[in-house]
């Protein structure tokens, strides 16, 4: 989801509180507090030599003793907008940060009302090789390394 799509959600229904659903059905506790908003930039040379580019905005969560604590989309809305200094003009995808015994990113995959909450469906991340054609080239698809990425 890219941000214009995310802050349309949380501004369609201001007042809502929010829900984030782990890809394997668990929650992310509601009293989660979003404490950073930032532009995340990863430059990087792929296995094929090719260097890339991709930008992300992350929305890291933090689960803390304060039970009581509910983020309205209204306000959260209010934080993005006091980042656009640093987040730029493009529509980037928005991810969400949560520790859980790790620290993993979930890119949002959808949003939907669901009485006094909006609940953004979150999916995973994956690795991929990116330069297919120079690391599995056609004589190599029956080979031992087909599908495990370079050899």
């Amino acid at each position: 989801m890219k941000i214009s799509e995310f802050k349309s959600s949380l501004l369609t229904s201001p007042k809502s509180h929010l829900r984030f659903v782990l890809p394997d059905g668990g929650l992310i506790p509601i009293h989660a507090h979003i404490t950073e908003v930032g532009r995340v930039d990863k430059t990087f040379l792929d296995c094929g030599a090719t260097v890339r580019k991709v930008s992300t905005l992350c929305l890291q969560s933090w689960v803390a003793d304060d039970t009581n604590h509910r983020l309205p989309a209204e306000k959260l809305a209010d934080i993005i907008d006091r980042a656009l200094p640093i987040l730029g003009a493009e529509d980037l995808d928005v991810e969400i940060e949560y520790e859980e015994g790790f620290i993993s990113q979930f890119p949002i995959e959808s949003a939907k009302q669901q009485g006094d909450l909006i609940v953004f469906t979150l999916a995973t991340k994956h690795t991929d090789c990116l330069a297919k054609e120079i690391c599995l080239p056609k004589a190599q698809e029956n080979s031992c390394c087909s599908g495990t990425g370079c050899c």
